[in-house]
């Protein structure tokens, strides 16, 4: 994990000056039992189906990863160089752990795992993947996603 004083100026500077988002309220939402509730994985590795259109520089979308696809067909396209892969390439459960969950539903610990899991790529502004998260909430929505388990990487 890159530790902040790891960085050179000006990237330092410019990671401890980021704006963090300030919330008015906090939403309460009333809870049911992990053996009732549908989970979907949200990652920020960059992750992408093989053949997908890889990220870019400050990608601001996000990637859609269907619950039935191979690890072998998961790819990271994360493109800041200071991240470190090699976890992801011993273990792609570290960013997208579907498998661990199956593992959970199948032994009633959780209810389901979503049919459809999402990926954007990290280091972007959170302000301007609003309107794809807002649009990522709907598709969880319409999969019957009550509970979201987030990698941030």
């Amino acid at each position: 994990m890159a530790r902040l004083e790891d960085f050179h100026e000006p990237a330092r500077s410019r990671l401890a000056n980021l704006v963090c988002p300030e919330f008015d309220e906090t939403p309460w939402v009333a809870s049911k039992p992990m053996s009732e509730r549908r989970i979907a994985v949200v990652s920020t590795a960059g992750l992408q189906r093989r053949g997908d259109h890889p990220f870019d520089m400050g990608g601001q979308d996000f990637r859609v990863i269907p619950s039935d696809t191979p690890s072998s067909d998961i790819v990271m396209s994360h493109v800041s160089t200071n991240f470190d892969r090699s976890g992801f390439q011993q273990d792609f459960s570290i960013a997208l752990p579907i498998d661990r969950l199956r593992a959970l539903a199948d032994n009633g610990t959780i209810g389901s795992v979503a049919d459809y899991h999402y990926s954007f790529m990290g280091a972007t502004d959170p302000e301007l993947m609003r309107p794809h998260a807002e649009r990522m909430t709907g598709l969880m929505k319409d999969d019957g996603v009550d509970t979201v388990l987030l990698v941030p990487i």
